[in-house]
C-alpha cells in the first residue's frame, strides 16, 4: 500500500487522536476511514453541483457520485434538487426498466 504525508495543523491532529481513541484505532486506520468518508462526500457535492447546473444527466450524475441510480435519486429527492431528465431520458429509462 503506498505512502502519503500531510501536514496538519495541531488542531486537527488533536481531533485525529480523539477521534482514533473513540473508535479504539489507530491513527492511520482513523485517517484512511477519514479519507474515504470525505472523497465519498466530496463525489456527492460535485455530483450535486453538476447536476444542478444541467451539466450532466441523472445516470452521469450517479456514476460521478459512485452510487447506484436510485441511491443519487434519493440523494437528489433529499437536497430538493429539480429534475434535469428530458422527456427522452425518461423514455430511454422506461425502456431499460422494462428489460429488466
Amino acid at each position: 500500500m503506498p505512502s502519503i504525508s500531510a501536514r496538519i495543523p495541531d488542531d486537527e491532529r488533536e481531533a485525529l487522536e480523539e477521534v482514533a481513541e473513540l473508535l479504539d484505532e489507530d491513527r492511520s486506520t482513523t485517517i484512511r476511514k477519514a479519507l474515504q468518508e470525505g472523497l465519498h462526500d466530496l463525489r456527492i457535492r460535485i455530483a450535486v453541483e453538476r447536476y444542478q447546473t444541467g451539466e450532466i444527466s441523472v445516470n452521469q450524475a450517479a456514476r460521478l457520485a459512485d452510487v447506484p441510480l436510485g441511491e443519487w435519486l434519493d440523494i437528489a429527492h433529499e437536497r430538493n434538487l429539480t429534475t434535469q431528465l428530458s422527456p427522452a431520458d425518461i423514455e430511454r429509462d422506461a425502456d431499460a426498466a422494462r428489460e429488466l
